[in-house]
């Protein structure tokens, strides 16, 4: 109940936020993704089958991720945009990351981020041969974006990010986001199995996305001195458009 009341729009009995009732909440952040991406093949299946328009089938599966999440990773991704285009030093970077007024650069990078989501759900409509992928990535995103909370040291000793991890049971967590990871790359695997060289190419793509996984620590801990809501928010936000865009282009090459 607090991952989802959190982490998603979907209503659901409130309970009190405290250390029995925390430890093991990230641990159901994934869920969110099988949700979505439930959602989304349903979609895709109703469009395919009534024969609708790319653009209308695009313009949908990019809003529903935002409808059933409530936008939460998107106000994280808008945020750290505007804090890494300031060029500012690490304190104000934070500031920024704090501050709950929206810059000039966060809205014109949310722009492009839903353009670019847009155009590849309408070419996964076009050529689906890696639509498992790009389904899945809404699961091995918030499993990798949920690792990071309980893995990298805060870099403050406030906010959504440091409360989840002060309250968490790390180590179990940490483990049960890696099997919940394992399980959904094991689920596209054999969603796959019946397209050839299929399975290679959605290989490459967990690759990627684990090179984009180092690249977010890396940035994370020279950049703001550690991890916060929003940077996770941020790293869930842009490993989805990665799994879509990789499953787009590699749709056109099988």
């Amino acid at each position: 109940m607090v991952a989802f009341s959190l982490y998603s729009a979907i209503p659901v009995p409130q309970v009190k936020w405290e250390k029995k009732t925390m430890r093991w909440a990230l641990s159901f952040l994934p869920l969110v993704g099988v949700l979505i991406g439930a959602a989304e093949w349903g979609w895709h299946w109703f469009c395919a089958a009534r024969g609708a328009s790319a653009l209308f089938y695009a313009a949908g599966a990019a809003l529903l991720p935002l409808v059933i999440s409530g936008g939460i990773h998107l106000d994280g991704f808008v945020d750290t945009c505007d804090a890494l285009c300031s060029h500012a030093g690490r304190e104000k970077r934070l500031e920024i990351l704090k501050d709950p007024h929206v810059g000039a650069f966060g809205p014109l990078w949310l722009t492009a981020f839903l353009l670019a989501e847009t155009a590849c759900f309408a070419q996964l409509y076009e050529k689906p041969a890696l639509l498992p992928l790009a389904f899945g990535g809404f699961v091995l995103a918030r499993a990798l974006g949920g690792s990071s909370i309980v893995t990298m040291p805060c870099a403050k000793d406030s906010g959504l990010a440091h409360l989840f991890a002060e309250n968490s049971d790390k180590k179990i967590v940490a483990v049960t986001l890696a099997l919940e990871a394992v399980l959904a790359l094991a689920a596209v695997g054999v969603a796959l199995l019946d397209t050839p060289g299929a399975v290679s190419a959605a290989c490459g793509g967990v690759l990627l996305l684990c090179v984009w996984l180092g690249l977010h620590w890396r940035l994370c801990r020279k950049g703001f001195g550690g991890i916060t809501g929003d940077l996770a928010g941020f790293f869930i936000s842009t490993a989805e458009l990665l799994c879509l865009a990789f499953a787009a282009v590699g749709g056109l090459l099988l």
